[in-house]
């Protein structure tokens, strides 16, 4: 573990429960560290965690272009229905266009993890 930050308290609780479930509550009979799988364990929160956290930042920038997206326009811009009903088409085929993609892309973060064969795909 030179060179590695410690273990978290969940990946620490994890190391606890695998060891307890090959070795028993007592742990008699084991020669591993609760750190050296706490460290394993943490490992993988941590590619989980950096998978999830862009996720989260497609979900939001989404989030926040749908919101401008949406906005109706001011008075003074559009002045002509055809003007409006062209601006709104627009807007409407960027929206259609933004949500295609990020399906596109949650897609691939299901086929990696189902790939990855954890059993932890997105739902």
């Amino acid at each position: 573990m030179s060179g590695e930050t410690k273990p978290g308290p969940l990946a620490m609780a994890a190391a606890e429960e695998v060891l307890q479930h090959i070795y028993g509550d007592d742990l008699h009979g084991c020669t591993v560290s609760m750190e050296s799988i706490g460290a394993i364990i943490e490992s993988a929160l941590r590619r989980r965690s950096a998978d999830d956290a862009v996720l989260l930042e497609l979900y939001e920038k989404l989030v926040e272009a749908v919101q401008l997206l949406s906005t109706p326009p001011k008075k003074e811009s559009v002045t002509e229905a055809d003007e409006l009903r062209t601006l709104l088409g627009e807007r409407l085929d960027t929206i259609r266009d933004l949500i295609a993609r990020t399906i596109r892309t949650t897609d691939r973060f299901k086929a990696e993890r189902k790939a990855a064969g954890n059993g932890n795909e997105v739902q």
